[in-house]
């Protein structure tokens, strides 16, 4: 199968919007992790950010990832005419 230069635009958009999710994925998680001490020297709502980050800052991140994953894709999706949905 021959790609287009669509098809090649649609999946470079996608690896990029990808590799940047999966940038703060990391840096949410072994980065906040490999400095806890130096965060815990920061104090938010009454809790160290080592510790908040540990026990639910770094899920609320995950959580807005994959949200906003889902919808920029349904976006892109949309743009490229690639979408599921509703026959018209």
């Amino acid at each position: 199968m021959q790609l287009t230069d669509k098809h090649r635009e649609y999946w470079s958009k996608n690896l990029r919007l990808t590799a940047v999710l999966l940038a703060i994925w990391f840096v949410a998680t072994f980065v906040a992790s490999w400095y806890a001490r130096e965060l815990n020297e920061i104090v938010i709502l009454g809790f160290p950010l080592g510790f908040y980050m540990g026990a639910q800052g770094s899920l609320i991140i995950f959580v807005l990832i994959i949200w906003f994953y889902a919808r920029s894709m349904n976006k892109m999706d949309k743009t490229y005419g690639v979408h599921e949905g509703e026959e018209e």
